[in-house]
Order: C-alpha cells, then structure tokens, then sequence
C-alpha cells in the first residue's frame, strides 16, 4: 500500500512539472515575434526612457558616475548637457584620465553623445 500511495504522489509531482514546463514555454513563444519585420524593429521602450530624461538629471547622473569611477579626479571637470549630448570640459591630472570621464559619462542612461573637451592640467612649477 505504501508503494502505490508513493506512486500516485510521484505521479502527480511529475504531472505538475510537465504542466509547469508547458506553460513556460508557451509563455517564452507569446514573446518571441514570429515576424522577420518585427525582430529588426529597434525596442521602443528602450527609445523612450531615453528621450524623458532632463538635462539637470543628465549632468547629476554623469557627475554620480564620475565618483564611481576609480582614479578619475573630477574635481576640475565641467558637465554640461543639451538635449541628451554631453559636453565635457576642464582639466584633469593624467591622459588617461580623459578617456576614463568619456567612457562613464557614456554610461549613463539618457546620454546621446559625448563631446569630450578636456586637456591635461600642466603643473605650475614647470
């Protein structure tokens, strides 16, 4: 008796994963368009969060990358934004330093283009 009991319940663990499995992938095809002219459309909402993004968020969000970033002295770089294209001006320590302020400004959500105006601060005393 313990033996069919066990049966049934494992029979029935086995019903509920096909059941489960089934739905999942019924519900990955609803997602996946059938169309060949639809998969090359570009994904409207990735379009949209970007253009509602403010200038003054723009420059908040770039200046927050900035302190992420390790070994990049900002404290001399300018953010300046219009329509979602930063412009970037100022001195920083280092040469590499300029790419490093491009390339985190580049990843912040909203950002269109970078124009990257900075130069390499000369010392005083040479």
């Amino acid at each position: 008796m313990k033996t069919n009991g066990a049966r049934r319940i494992v029979g029935a663990m086995f019903a509920v994963a096909i059941a489960t499995c089934a739905t999942y992938a019924n519900a990955q095809t609803r997602e996946m368009p059938n169309d060949a002219s639809m998969q090359s459309q570009p994904a409207p909402a990735a379009s949209n969060r970007n253009a509602n993004r403010s200038d003054s968020a723009i420059v908040r969000d770039v200046r927050r990358a900035f302190t992420r970033t390790t070994n990049l002295n900002s404290a001399n770089i300018r953010v300046e934004s219009r329509h979602g294209i930063v412009t970037l001006s100022g001195t920083v320590p280092r040469q590499s330093q300029i790419a490093q302020a491009g390339n985190a400004a580049r990843s912040v959500r909203g950002v269109r283009s970078v124009h990257n105006r900075l130069t390499v601060r000369r010392r005083a005393n040479q």
